[in-house]
C-alpha cells in the first residue's frame, strides 16, 4: 500500500517550518577548508571517492569562511594560529558549527607544551569531537553525522526541543 491510499487526495505534505529548515542545513553543509596537519590527509581521504562526502551534500570544501558554515579543524592548532583559526570561524556566517577532529585538535594530543593550543574549544565552540591520532574517515563522517544529528534537534528559535520542554 502506497503512500497514496494511506493520505487520500490531500495533495500535501505537512511538516513543520523547524524540520524543513534543519533538512535543508544537514544537507548543504558547506565545510571551510581547514587543514593543519596529518589529520587533513584523512579529511581529504573522506572527500574522495572510497567515502564520498557528496552524498551529505558537502560537494566542495569552500576556500572562504564566507561562504562556508562547518569549520573543520583537522591537526594541531599553534598558538600563532589561533587568533586565525577565531577569524576565521568571526568571518562565517549564521548558523555555523565546528568539528574538532584528531586528538591534536580536540586536546593537545601528545604536544603538552606552550606552543600548542590544548584543545580548539579554548578558541571556538566545538560542536562535536572526532577522536583518534590521526582519525579515519570513517570517523569524521561519523562526526559528521553526529552533527546532523544535533542540528536536527535545533529550532529557529535558537534553543533544542528538550530544553525548551516540548519534548
Amino acid at each position: 500500500m502506497g503512500i497514496e491510499q494511506k493520505a487520500g487526495n490531500l495533495g500535501f505534505i505537512t511538516t513543520t517550518l523547524d524540520a524543513a529548515v534543519n533538512w535543508g542545513r544537514t544537507n548543504a553543509m558547506w565545510p571551510l577548508t581547514f587543514g593543519l596537519a596529518c589529520c587533513a590527509i584523512e579529511m581529504m581521504g573522506a572527500q574522495a571517492s572510497n567515502y564520498d562526502l557528496s552524498r551529505f551534500g558537502m560537494e566542495i570544501n569552500r576556500p572562504s569562511p564566507r561562504q562556508a558554515d562547518l569549520l573543520i579543524v583537522s591537526g594541531r592548532v599553534s598558538r600563532k594560529m589561533a587568533p586565525v583559526v577565531r577569524r576565521l570561524y568571526d568571518q562565517m556566517s549564521d548558523p555555523k558549527w565546528v568539528i574538532a577532529m584528531g586528538d591534536c585538535a580536540s586536546c593537545g594530543g601528545v604536544f603538552n607544551n606552550y606552543a600548542i593550543v590544548q584543545g580548539v574549544d579554548e578558541i571556538v565552540p566545538v560542536d562535536v569531537f572526532v577522536a583518534g591520532c590521526p582519525p579515519r574517515p570513517e570517523a569524521l563522517i561519523d562526526g559528521i553525522m553526529m552533527l546532523h544529528d544535533k542540528v536536527r534537534r535545533e529550532t529557529l528559535a535558537g534553543k533544542r526541543e528538550s530544553e525548551s520542554g516540548a519534548g
